[in-house]
């Protein structure tokens, strides 16, 4: 019976819930919210950029630690340290070549993942990230070999800076949180990853000199049996795996870059759709993206910078960086991919090809057209395969560290203060 007077709740049913102590409900609610997460499948675009941006952040710091190690006493142990032998292959070999094979694996896998089953999934999709990402790799080039074309032996190295460095540009943005839209986050990712495309198409057809056919025929065996796998429903993933391996050793002895089998492996990894939903369990492809990404965002490509990012500046002046090679570098990156991406989605929208991204307004395009200009890892990556002259490669270092922190610094401000301006507009 109740004594308060307050028929009408002393007769309401009582739930269970209001017999739980007051101090144990935020415990509750805090589990029941875990529980929500782990249930609910992730996103691998959106944990990509999640990871991507810190992962960025420490492949920044990686990049700084190299430096002040090679301007430092420790230099010569460091320098010995990556060139002393593994096996067959230097550390630093083993790190370019072999490490750097997962790294190309998930951009494969990534690559695959959007073309299936993202947001390059249709041709009206694909076609601002397509012609922004083929504009950032030709004009780059162009000026490149405006600068430097003429000068003997360096027209090799035209590649080197026309690839955007997708964690190092989502790592800036990420330093200016909810000042960028989302929708610019994502154009940039999806233009990041069409360049990777060409970018694996540059490294495959520019940069082999000679090919070993019986191990390129080895290659297309072990390719044949992964397809026939791939086509009979295998859904285990350590035969796709273990044939990777075996396609990595045979593409390396074939004289082609091993680092593509990461990408050819990735192609045929069978994947289940989920268009408009988180990324199905299921799907192989998903479960080995999330498996690898925090591996290659907070280790290998970390470890790659730190490996490659190392140059002394001993002697390097304003005449050393003006100089053909450098300088040619530097103005592709910071000049050419900022002309080159920014011309192609405003000639876009010009036409009415397809409309800017939802959201940004035309500085801020600008500022991601910039942070395009990073070209560290995968310019890094070229420039290693462009020149065997370990001075030409030290060169190329300078020019893309110069072109790549000009790119960052005013792509950054330009973000800041494009987002500060549109506050004030709106207020």
């Amino acid at each position: 019976m109740c004594w308060s007077g307050r028929q009408h709740q002393c007769l309401r049913p009582r739930s269970r819930l209001s017999e739980i102590p007051a101090p144990a409900a935020p415990v509750i609610a805090v589990a029941k919210k875990i529980a929500d997460q782990v249930a609910r499948p992730r996103s691998a675009m959106r944990a990509f950029l999640r990871s991507g941006a810190s992962g960025g952040i420490v492949l920044i710091v990686a990049a700084l630690a190299a430096m002040g190690i090679a301007n430092s006493p420790l230099a010569p142990t460091y320098f010995a340290l990556l060139e002393h032998h593994v096996g067959p292959l230097s550390v630093l070999h083993w790190i370019n070549d072999g490490l750097m094979a997962l790294f190309f694996l998930l951009v494969g896998l990534e690559i695959k993942r959007e073309l299936v089953d993202g947001h390059l999934a249709t041709w009206a999709d694909r076609a601002l990230p397509m012609a922004a990402a083929l504009s950032g790799m030709i004009v780059p080039a162009l000026v490149y070999l405006a600068i430097a074309g003429s000068t003997p032996g360096l027209a090799r190295g035209w590649a080197i800076p026309s690839a955007t460095d997708i964690a190092f540009a989502i790592g800036v943005m990420a330093l200016l949180g909810r000042r960028v839209p989302a929708s610019l986050k994502l154009f940039l990712t999806t233009v990041a990853i069409v360049d990777d495309m060409g970018a694996v198409a540059v490294i495959a057809v520019a940069y082999t000199s000679s090919v070993s056919g019986p191990a390129l025929l080895a290659a297309a065996l072990i390719l044949g049996l992964m397809f026939v796998l791939n086509r009979f429903g295998v859904v285990r993933l350590w035969p796709y795996l273990l044939l990777g391996v075996l396609l990595w050793i045979a593409i390396w002895s074939s004289g082609i870059h091993a680092t593509i089998a990461g990408v050819l492996t990735a192609s045929l990894i069978p994947i289940r759709r989920s268009p408009g939903t988180p990324d199905a369990r299921d799907s192989p492809l998903h479960r080995l993206e999330h498996a690898i990404q925090r591996w290659v965002a907070y280790l290998i490509v970390p470890v790659f910078g730190f490996a490659n990012a190392g140059v002394s500046l001993a002697g390097v002046g304003l005449a050393a960086l003006l100089s053909p090679l450098p300088l040619g570098v530097a103005a592709g990156l910071f000049l050419g991919k900022q002309l080159g991406v920014l011309g192609a989605v405003w000639a876009a929208s010009r036409l009415g090809v397809a409309r800017p991204p939802g959201g940004a307004s035309w500085p801020q395009i600008y500022g991601m057209a910039l942070l395009c200009g990073i070209g560290f890892t995968m310019s890094l990556f070229i420039a290693g395969l462009a020149f065997a002259d370990p001075d030409l490669v030290e060169a190329v270092k300078v020019g893309i560290l110069a072109g790549s922190v000009l790119s960052a610094c005013a792509g950054y401000l330009v973000l800041r203060l494009s987002a500060s301006r549109s506050r004030q507009v709106e207020a």
